[in-house]
């Protein structure tokens, strides 16, 4: 039986994974502390609203797709003591509080490392600078679109677009939520009706198009793999996508890793 093998959250927008034993979702169909926090420019410090939803342009602050250099930087999390802590190159190392001095000190160390990397001409554009670490831990705000939703895709699948590649592959690749396994490739991106995760339903909702950051290696940030030209040429899709957005049926609640998942056509 189909099952869940990994759970992801990303606190802080377009930097590191947070690998989890279990997930708390939102009866809003986010996973609670994920995209929590991001660095926004300083032209971008308040979202648009559409249809009575708030909207953070991912083009308005720092992502991996427009900087690089980013995967350098591991970060992690202490929600408890409210602390964001970031290691880097050259001995670069931070550990501060989530207060305004905090913050201010975190975006500083980051504008620095990224203006001293290959990827500094993208902080040149007029009304960049000074950036903002903007969140907090209770909402999760930053995903790309206004509503929010799980994403999922399978072990399976990300074996079928590996041997596509001809290069082994990896979740991190997709940022995707959750990672299932014991289903057939790209079932999960099949026309399904529900999904059931433990004690949750979800109702499926559209597949994952993806974008050039899925080329990125996600620990170099080097482009060393072809997924979207992959995706449509040799998979065989009209774009490329991959892995699934999910919104609960009902109400929120936990997935754990070793769930099991039905994929319910």
């Amino acid at each position: 039986m189909a099952q869940v093998v990994a759970l992801y959250r990303f606190p802080v927008k377009g930097f590191t994974q947070e690998a989890c034993e279990e997930l708390t979702i939102q009866d809003d169909g986010r996973v609670r502390g994920d995209r929590a926090f991001a660095f926004r420019y300083a032209n971008a410090l308040a979202p648009r609203e559409r249809d009575g939803m708030e909207i953070w342009s991912k083009s308005k602050g720092l992502t991996r797709m427009e900087y690089p250099a980013l995967t350098a930087l591991k970060l992690s999390t202490d929600v408890s003591a409210g602390r964001i802590r970031i290691d880097g190159p050259d001995g670069l190392h931070l550990d501060e509080p989530l207060t305004d001095d905090g913050r201010e000190r975190l975006s500083t160390a980051v504008t620095e490392y990224l203006l001293g990397s290959a990827d500094a001409r993208g902080l040149e554009a007029p009304g960049r600078l000074p950036l903002s670490l903007l969140g907090d831990a209770d909402h999760s705000r930053f995903q790309d679109s206004a509503r929010g939703f799980v994403s999922m895709h399978s072990r399976e699948s990300i074996r079928a677009l590996g041997a596509a590649l001809a290069r082994p592959i990896d979740d991190h690749r997709f940022r995707s939520n959750i990672a299932i396994e014991g289903v057939e490739p790209w079932e999960e991106i099949s026309e399904l009706s529900r999904v059931r995760i433990g004690d949750l339903e979800f109702a499926p909702q559209e597949v994952i198009g993806r974008c050039l950051n899925t080329h990125a290696n996600p620990e170099t940030g080097v482009r060393d793999a072809e997924v979207l030209t992959t995706l449509t040429r040799v998979i065989g899709q009209t774009q490329p996508t991959f892995g699934r957005f999910l919104l609960p049926l009902h109400s929120g609640g936990t997935i754990r890793i070793g769930d099991t998942v039905e994929l319910i056509a």
